[in-house]
C-alpha cells in the first residue's frame, strides 16, 4: 500500500486504474475529516485516504485492480458508493467497481463527426429500442439506421438509475453506465461500431438534478442547494458555497463521456433547471472546457441544449454575452406542427394554432421572441435572429412530447399516415437540424409511456400522484398508466417486425427518400430561404443554394388547396408528392415536368406536400 502527496487538480475524480501501479482514488468529501476505502471483495480490507486540501481525499492502492469493488467509509460510519463511480454492477445501493478505461481497443482513430448542418439525429431509449434492452443489441440495428439516412444516434440518459426500468432522468451516478444495459466496455463497443459505420453518437446528460433513490452525494459534500427549486428534485449547487468543486464534478463528467467513450456530443437536459447567477455561467465554462478538449483530441464535439426559455443567449457567443452552446432544441417547432395536425389546444398548445406560428418559427428558429404567451400568462422569449438555422434542433416527436402524454400515443396513432408524412416532410425538409424519435420512421404503433422501477414505496406513490397532477392542464389525469407496473415498460418496446408490413414498409421508404433529398440538396447548409403563408392552412418554402432551387408546398388543411403562386415563373420537375399512390397516398402520380405558372390550376390533396426542383431560371425570390 502506498500513499503519496498530491493535489486534487492533478487527478481525476473516482477510481482510476494505473497499469503497473495500482488504482488511485480521489473523492471530494469536505463533510468528513477521514475517509477510508473498503475493498468489499475477497480482500475485504480498508485503505485510509489522505486529506489533501479543499475537502479532497486521495489514496493510491497498489493491490486494487479492475473488477474489484469498493465503498467509501465516512467518518460517521456510513459506507457508500463512489459519487464518481464508473460502474455500479449491483445497482444504486451496491458497491462501485474499478474499471480499466484505457484497456479498450478503439478502431475509430480517423473518425470525425459531421457538422450540424449535415446532421440528422435519431433519439432512442436503450431499454425499449430492442427487446433485449442492451447496448450490444443496438449494435445489431446500426446498419438499418445508416441505411435510413440518419447521421447521429442520440441515447437517452444512461447514468445508473434505480432498478431496471427508467427513462434515465432519475440517474444517481452520472459517471456510471446503467448496469442492466451492459458494461462500460459494451457501451464503448456501441460507439466504436457506430463510428465504423459512419454514424455519430450523442448522449443525453442531466445536470439539473439527480434522481432521489440511491443519491448519496449530500453525504459527501454540498452538491445541492435549497436556494433554488426544480420540479424534479434538489437543485444542483452551481453558484453557492462549495460550487467550484461541484462545477468541476459535472464538467469532469462531460469530458469523461466525450473523451473516454468517444461520444461526439452531449444533449444537456432542461438547462432552464440549471441555476447559476455567478459572473461566469456554468454553461459557458462547460462550453470552454469542451472546446479545449475538442482541440486536444482533434475532432469536433458538440453541446446541444434543451430549454423552454427561448433565450438566444444560450446560442450566442461569449463576446455577445452568451454561453456559446452549439445548438438548442426548438419546442416551438414541434408545438406549431402538432397543433396544426391534431388541433389540440390544451396546456401549452393553447399558445399555438394556424400556420402563422410555424411560418414565424421557420423564419427565425422559434415563435415566441418577446410576445405575450397565453399559457404562461406573461411575455416570453427574445429574438434568435441572425443565428444559423442549423443550430436549432427540430422534431415532430421526441421522448418528452410522446411520453409525456398520459397514454404515450405517437403522432402516427393520433393523426394517421397522411398527416404523419406531412409532419415528416416539414421536419426533414426544413432549414433546421432534424431529429427523429425511434420508430417514427415506420409508424411504430407501440406507445412510449413513462416507466420506473423504484424500490422506495413512498417514492413510487409520489411519482404516481405527480404524473396525474402534471396532466391536469391537459385533461388526461384519469387515464395515466402506472409508471411502476412492468406492463407499462413492456408496452413501450418497439416492434421492428412492422417494417416488413404495410403501410409501415412504405412509410419507411418515404423517410429514406426524404432524407435522400435532404442530403443531396444540402438543405441544412446556409442558403437563401423564403417562407410564405398561402392561406387556407398552406405554406410555401422556397430555397436557393447556388442555383439549386426548390419549391416546397405544404397543405395542413383538411381540404385540397391550390398550390401555385402567380409570381413564380420557371420550369420545374417533381421530386416528391406525398399523396401519390407509390407512397400509399390516395392520388395518381403528379406530373414530372411543367411550368410553375400552370401549377395555379393544380390542387394539393389535404394533408399533403409537394417538392419541386427548378430546371430553368426563375425570378429572384422575394
Amino acid at each position: 500500500m502506498l500513499l503519496t502527496k498530491t493535489t486534487a487538480g492533478e487527478k481525476r475524480l473516482g477510481a482510476t486504474y494505473l497499469p503497473g501501479a495500482g488504482t488511485e482514488f480521489l473523492v471530494w468529501a469536505p463533510n468528513s475529516r477521514e475517509i477510508s476505502i473498503h475493498a468489499v471483495d475477497t480482500k475485504n480490507k480498508y485503505v485510509r485516504m489522505e486529506s489533501i486540501g479543499r475537502g479532497y481525499h486521495y489514496a493510491l492502492a497498489e493491490d486494487l485492480r479492475p473488477d474489484d469493488r469498493y465503498l467509501y467509509r465516512l467518518d460517521d460510519g456510513r459506507e457508500l458508493p463512489d459519487p464518481a463511480s464508473r460502474f455500479q454492477p449491483e445497482g444504486v445501493h451496491g458497491p462501485s467497481e474499478i474499471v480499466a478505461s484505457a484497456s479498450f481497443r478503439w478502431t475509430d482513430q480517423n473518425w470525425r463527426a459531421k457538422p450540424l448542418e449535415q446532421s440528422v439525429f435519431y433519439e432512442l431509449h436503450v431499454g425499449t429500442f430492442t427487446r433485449e434492452g442492451s447496448f450490444e443489441a443496438i449494435v445489431q440495428r446500426l446498419p438499418e439506421l445508416r441505411d435510413l439516412g440518419v447521421t447521429t444516434i442520440e441515447l437517452m440518459p444512461i447514468a445508473q438509475f434505480p432498478g431496471s426500468r427508467n427513462w434515465g432522468y432519475d440517474g444517481a451516478y452520472p459517471f456510471a453506465p446503467q448496469n442492466t444495459y451492459g458494461s462500460p466496455d459494451s457501451l464503448r463497443q456501441l460507439v466504436n461500431a457506430a463510428h465504423g459505420l459512419g454514424l455519430g453518437v450523442a448522449l443525453d446528460v442531466v445536470y439539473n438534478h439527480l434522481g432521489p433513490e440511491g443519491n448519496y452525494l449530500s453525504a459527501f459534500a454540498p452538491y445541492f442547494t435549497n436556494h433554488y427549486r426544480t420540479p424534479w428534485g434538489e437543485a444542483i449547487n452551481f453558484d453557492q458555497a462549495g460550487s467550484d468543486e461541484v462545477r468541476r464534478f459535472f464538467i469532469g463528467n462531460a469530458l469523461y463521456w466525450l473523451e473516454d467513450f468517444h461520444f461526439d456530443g452531449l444533449r444537456l437536459d432542461a438547462i432552464h433547471g440549471i441555476f447559476d447567477f455567478g459572473a461566469q455561467h456554468f454553461l459557458a465554462e462547460l462550453k470552454a472546457s469542451v472546446h479545449s478538449l475538442s482541440e486536444r483530441v482533434g475532432r469536433p464535439l458538440y453541446l446541444i441544449a434543451e430549454s423552454d426559455l427561448n433565450d438566444s443567449r444560450i446560442l450566442r457567443e461569449t463576446h455577445q454575452g452568451g454561453y456559446g452552446i452549439d445548438a438548442q432544441w426548438s419546442d416551438d417547432f414541434h408545438h406549431s406542427v402538432h397543433t396544426l395536425l391534431t388541433l389540440e389546444k390544451t396546456g401549452y398548445y393553447a399558445d399555438f394554432g394556424g400556420t402563422e406560428p410555424l411560418v414565424a418559427t421557420l423564419k427565425d428558429g422559434w415563435y415566441y421572441s418577446g410576445q405575450h404567451s397565453k399559457f404562461r400568462r406573461r411575455l416570453h422569449g427574445n429574438s434568435p435572429q441572425e443565428i444559423a438555422r442549423s443550430r436549432f434542433i427540430v422534431c415532430n416527436q421526441n421522448h418528452d412530447q410522446v411520453g409525456n402524454r398520459a397514454a404515450g400515443e405517437r403522432l402516427f396513432a393520433l393523426v394517421g399516415i397522411e398527416a404523419s408524412k406531412l409532419a415528416a416532410g416539414i421536419t426533414l425538409l426544413s432549414p433546421f437540424t432534424p431529429l427523429l424519435f425511434m420508430g417514427e420512421e415506420y409508424g411504430e404503433t407501440a406507445p412510449f409511456q413513462y416507466f420506473t422501477s423504484h424500490g422506495d414505496p413512498a417514492l413510487v406513490e409520489g411519482v404516481r400522484n405527480g404524473r396525474r397532477e402534471e396532466f391536469a392542464a391537459f385533461g388526461w389525469q384519469d387515464s395515466v398508466p402506472d409508471p411502476q407496473e412492468e406492463a407499462t415498460f413492456e408496452r413501450s418496446h418497439l416492434d421492428h417486425a412492422l417494417k416488413s408490413r404495410e403501410p409501415h414498409r412504405t412509410l419507411l421508404r418515404f423517410y429514406q427518400e426524404l432524407l435522400r433529398i435532404r442530403r443531396e440538396h444540402d438543405l441544412g447548409v446556409q442558403a437563401s430561404w423564403s417562407i410564405r403563408e398561402l392561406g387556407d392552412g398552406a405554406l410555401l418554402m422556397l430555397r436557393d443554394k447556388e442555383g439549386d432551387q426548390l419549391a416546397m408546398f405544404f397543405n395542413f388543411s383538411e381540404s385540397p388547396v391550390a398550390c401555385g403562386p402567380s409570381d413564380l415563373e420557371s420550369n420545374y420537375t417533381t421530386l416528391l408528392y406525398s399523396a401519390e399512390a407509390q407512397w400509399g397516398g390516395p392520388e395518381a402520380e403528379f406530373p414530372d415536368d411543367f411550368n410553375l405558372t400552370s401549377l395555379c390550376e393544380l390542387r394539393l390533396h389535404q394533408r399533403s406536400f409537394l417538392v419541386l426542383k427548378q430546371i430553368s431560371a426563375a425570378k429572384e425570390f422575394a
